[in-house]
């Protein structure tokens, strides 16, 4: 059996990044940088204020409380008109640009209005008088231009995962395109005439297609474009034009069942005929069996038939492959450590074991207990789990003990 690491290797040097291509930052979330991002303008563009409140001198608000002539209303996407001068303020809301002779904001819930305008003697002709209750600092609430950040700034490098934050930054360059790896095309193909999925009662000897369905949800959640190719008969000419359908239109194929060793299967027949392909067996538990290789320049994951297996082997080979096709520098997903709250048992068998578990945190840490049922069939159990446990060859974990895990969730 082949070491889990081994294998995986294999696949991801298979899986080189795709070519580049200029996307709109609309359509960028979950694409990886394939240039360096550097800041053409300062953010913010100019000093505003981080309150409502009034724009101060703060020389002349030192010895408050005291009372200040109101010059101006400022809102936000409007520019001051006038000077702020000794003795005066102007009324500002957030986000507003601070007007010149101000270096400094009072929030509002620290002033009063002691006279609005037109109340005095002199009518209507009469200003609006702010009281300040409190001395502030030069630079008081003030957003100063480049805050965030300077002209020239270095942003974001060359293999960056874009989320909601990162494109918020991009359109605040004023970017409405990024260049990234490109979002692979993924076809999902079932193959088996005991296979179906309309819907209909079962006959004797059938069962229903959950796996394309699965490998479908998993790809999408990998963040590729997920192409269905369908449910095909057992035919071999049926089969392998599936097949190369899929590779003229798709960036990579993923297949499930007919990869075990000395099963006599129609798709492992074609893929031989076709593809470079190599058959393993690696030393873990569920997903022993995997088939992958190439036909032409694309790649193909045939996993295991068993629902758990293909979901497990999906997680270990084909979504590092594919997240490695996106251009990620680490495309395989980290282990956290966690502490078992019952026992995991399981027996010496020479592999890993990947048992689906509930994860949740307790106390700063993370809790695991099992999902269920361990057998590679027991799709539900595995639908319960948000992680897998990783337990190495042993008599398995006991309760209070630590134990590697995979968040799916």
């Amino acid at each position: 059996m082949l070491p889990l690491e081994t294998a995986r290797e294999f696949v991801l040097d298979r899986c080189a990044a795709r070519k580049l291509e200029r996307v709109a930052v609309a359509d960028a979330l979950g694409l990886v940088t394939a240039s360096e991002i550097v800041c053409s303008e300062d953010i913010p563009q100019f000093a505003n204020t981080a309150m409502d409140g009034f724009a101060v001198r703060s020389a002349d608000v030192a010895d408050a409380p005291c009372e200040l002539r109101v010059v101006e209303t400022i809102a936000a996407g409007h520019a001051p008109q006038v000077t702020v001068g000794p003795g005066e303020a102007s009324r500002i809301m957030t986000g507003a640009t601070i007007p010149p002779g101000a270096d400094a904001v009072v929030m509002v819930e620290r002033t009063s209005m002691a006279k609005p305008a037109g109340t005095a003697a002199g009518g209507a002709d009469n200003p609006e008088t702010v009281r300040v209750e409190v001395g502030v600092p030069p630079g008081n609430h003030v957003r100063h231009a480049g805050d965030d950040l300077q002209a020239g700034a270095h942003v974001f490098g060359v293999g960056t995962e874009l989320t909601a934050g990162h494109l918020g930054v991009l359109c605040s360059l004023g970017m409405t395109e990024v260049e990234v790896f490109g979002r692979p095309r993924v076809g999902v193909l079932s193959t088996g005439d005991e296979l179906v999925d309309d819907g209909s009662p079962l006959q004797p000897g059938q069962i229903r297609d959950s796996n394309r369905r699965t490998l479908l949800a998993l790809a999408h959640r990998a963040d590729v474009d997920c192409v269905d190719l369908g449910l095909v008969r057992d035919d071999p000419d049926a089969i392998e034009a599936a097949i190369l359908t899929g590779v003229d239109t798709c960036d990579a194929i993923v297949t499930s069942g007919g990869v075990s060793m000395g099963d006599f299967d129609y798709v492992k027949a074609v893929l031989n005929r076709i593809g470079d392909m190599r058959w393993m067996q690696v030393a873990i538990k569920p997903a022993k069996p995997l088939a992958f290789g190439t036909v032409g320049d694309v790649p193909v994951f045939g996993l295991p038939g068993n629902p758990v297996s293909s979901m497990v082997s999906f997680e270990l080979f084909a979504r590092p492959g594919l997240r490695s096709m996106m251009g990620h520098p680490d495309p395989i997903r980290a282990t956290v450590g966690a502490t078992a709250a019952e026992d995991l048992p399981r027996r010496v068998d020479g592999k890993t074991h990947f048992m689906r578990v509930l994860a949740t945190p307790k106390n700063g840490g993370i809790e695991v207990r099992s999902a269920g049922g361990q057998g590679s069939h027991m799709l539900w159990a595995m639908a319960n789990a948000n992680a897998l446990a990783v337990v190495p060859d042993s008599d398995g974990v006991r309760a209070g003990e630590s134990v590697d895990v995979l968040l799916l969730d």
